[in-house]
Formats: C-alpha cells, structure tokens, sequence
C-alpha cells in the first residue's frame, strides 16, 4: 500500500517537483488562515470579501491560457521556478496593503503566478509519470493538502501569539523560496523531449467538448468545495461556530490533513478501485461532512466534518488533472491548461458565490449550497469513463 510512497520519496525529481505542491499549500494555508483578519481591517461583510477574493481567480484565469505558450516556449521546468518565485514575493502584498485596492492588486498578481506555478508542475509531474512508470500525481496534490495543513496551523499559532500578519507572511514566504530554490536543480534538469523554442506557437486553450467537457464539470464541483473549504472554514469557525481564536484554524487544519491523507494514499487506491468509484464515493463523503457541519455548528464537529469533506475530496484533482494530461488529439499541456483554467476559477471564484449567498441568507444556507454541488459531482462522475 505504502510502495508508491517509497518510490516517490527515492526519486529526487518527483520529490522536488512534490515540495513545490507543498510550498504553493503551505502559502495558500497562510493567506486562507488571515482572511478574517482582512475582513476585520477593511470592515468588509461577507458579500465585499467575496468580490475581493475574486481577483485572484480573475489573475489565474487570464494568465492560464498564457501558460501552454510559455511551457512550450521556456519549458515547464523554468515556469514552475519563475512561478513559484513569483507566488512567494505576491502573497505578501494583500496582507502589506492599507487599502484595499492594494489588497486587490496582490490577490491579482498571486493569481497570475498561481496559474503559471499550478499548469507547470502539474505538467512536471506528468511528465514524470511517464518518464518513470510511477504514480505520483496524488501524492503530489496531497504534498500540496500537507502544506495547507502547516500553513494554517502555523498561522493560527502566530495568530495567538499576536504575531503582525505582514511579519507572519513575510517569514513564511521568505523561508518557501529559499526552500524552492534549494530543489530547483532537479525540477530544471527533468527530462521534457517535447518542447522547442517555439515563439510562434500561439497560447492554447481549446474549447471544451467531449470527455474533457465532462471532466471540466466534474472539476467545476471538486474546486468550488475546495475552495469554500479553504476561504470560508476561518470565517465559519469564528462567526458561526465562534470558537476560539486559536482554534479557528483548526477547521482547515483538519480538511487538509485528511486530504493530504487521502491523496497519500491516492496512488494506491486509484490503480486499485478505479477512479470512477473513488470520485462517487468521495462526493458522497464531501456531501456528509459539509451537512454535519451545517446542522450541527460545534467546535469539534466541524473540525471532524471538515476532515471528512478534506478525504472526500482528496482525489478529485489528482484523478482529473492526471486524465486531462492524457486526453490524446491534443498538444502537450493543452488539455491541463483547458481544464486547469476552469478548475481555478471554480477553486477561486466559487468563494465570491459563497459570499454572496452569505450575504443574502447565512453562512450555514451558503455552506449547505455546498453540499448539493456534491450531489452533482457525483451524478457527472457516472457519465463518463476516468
């Protein structure tokens, strides 16, 4: 069962590409963790903080069709560098900002740098899966979990201690690129036979049709819980739950521990069950946690209900990320770039509707709206063959 996990540990390239999953986490726990802490400076109600949040998806989503042509014209192995250099300097700009147009023109610049990081070393990985005869694309996604475990309990107890948020983000990030750039020799020495100096290819992005389309709205609903649970589980622990200060980043501790969990295991219970029946039974896990944490709003419920949607949704993107690399009739990274620009939007924008939702009800209705898109997910997931 633990095999792949060996292997992938042994291989010093799948292993570097793997801390850069955990760096692009790690960050992404941070910022999630001081998201009630922006609320509170610019006294935003949710539906304000729902629209500020959208401009980190509006910069991933314009960046990603950029990001097949600069693959292909730079290489993926440069891109995962220049990306993840570049998500280490913006996030901390959100939390530097007196205003929040500041905070804005942060989350926009992350986003670009979130995309161009996310389509490379999902790209890497693949390529690595193929090179290697290994799976790892799993224990990848779940490196990334684990970081988003380390951050936001890393920021929680900076948070008790009173720690400056621009002082808590600034040494995190500090810390991630030094580690970035002390594996970056073995990601720019991955073997990639595929792509040239190709400038006058045109940035990809192909309209989704078919399997791919499937996918896309399979991956509509993993991201959007995704994302819910990552922006919203602070603010719920806080103002619906009103736990306290230092445990309001257990809720999206837990979540991400148990995804790392799943996705640890994820690439021996995928090649074992079947990817189809792991995305139909992890939605029906999402959909069970979220409702206990709707209908009965306690501390330790919903850190427990959190990590049962954390496992359910653990191999959905592995699962559609790995098949979206392997669609056939279409160019390399075309088929990730199409899909992954959906997928970050949904991760990223589906927040700004939770907000809104929020705004015009409660938190509880947003968060319960949450648990009928898992009914969809599980309904897609019989249509089609992963």
């Amino acid at each position: 069962m633990f095999s792949h996990l060996v292997k992938f540990v042994q291989n010093r390239q799948s292993l570097a590409v793997g801390m850069i999953f955990l760096i692009m986490g790690t960050l992404f726990g941070n910022w999630a963790t001081l998201i009630p802490s922006v609320k509170t400076k610019f006294n935003l109600d949710d539906a304000q903080l729902g629209l500020l949040i959208l401009c980190l998806p509006i910069g991933a989503a314009l960046a990603n069709p950029l990001s097949t042509w600069f693959i292909h014209r730079y290489g993926m192995q440069k891109m995962t560098m220049i990306g993840v250099t570049g998500m280490c300097f913006f996030y901390i700009l959100p939390v530097l900002s007196f205003q929040v147009w500041g905070v804005a023109s942060g989350l926009f610049l992350t986003g670009v740098a979130i995309a161009f990081t996310n389509v490379s070393m999902n790209t890497c990985a693949s390529a690595l899966e193929h090179q290697w005869r290994l799976y790892i694309m799993s224990t990848c996604h779940g490196l990334f979990s684990f970081g988003l475990m380390i951050g936001s309990l890393v920021s929680s107890t900076m948070i008790g201690f009173k720690v400056i948020p621009v002082w808590q983000s600034g040494t995190i990030s500090a810390i991630l690129l030094l580690f970035a750039w002390s594996v970056s020799a073995h990601i720019l020495h991955i073997q990639d036979d595929h792509h040239g100096p190709l400038s006058d290819q045109k940035p990809k992005f192909t309209f989704p049709k078919g399997a791919l389309l499937v996918m896309i709205g399979i991956a509509l609903c993993t991201n959007l819980t995704e994302g819910a649970m990552a922006d919203w589980t602070a603010v719920y622990m806080r103002d619906i739950v009103h736990s306290a200060t230092y445990l309001i980043g257990w809720g999206l501790a837990s979540y991400s521990f148990f995804m790392a969990i799943g996705r640890f295991l994820g690439d021996y219970i995928i090649p074992t069950y079947g990817a189809n029946k792991v995305l139909v039974y992890g939605g029906i896990m999402s959909v069970t946690g979220i409702a206990l944490a709707v209908l009965i709003p306690s501390t330790w419920v919903c850190i427990l209900a959190f990590g049962l949607v954390g496992f359910g949704v653990s191999c959905g993107a592995p699962i559609l990320y790995g098949s979206a690399a392997r669609l056939p009739g279409l160019g390399k990274g075309v088929g990730l770039a199409t899909l992954n620009t959906f997928s970050v939007a949904s991760f990223l924008g589906g927040p700004v509707i939770i907000g809104f939702i929020s705004k015009a009800i409660n938190l509880q209705v947003a968060l319960g709206f949450v648990s009928i898109i898992g009914l969809l997910w599980v309904f897609l997931t019989t249509k089609i063959k992963l």
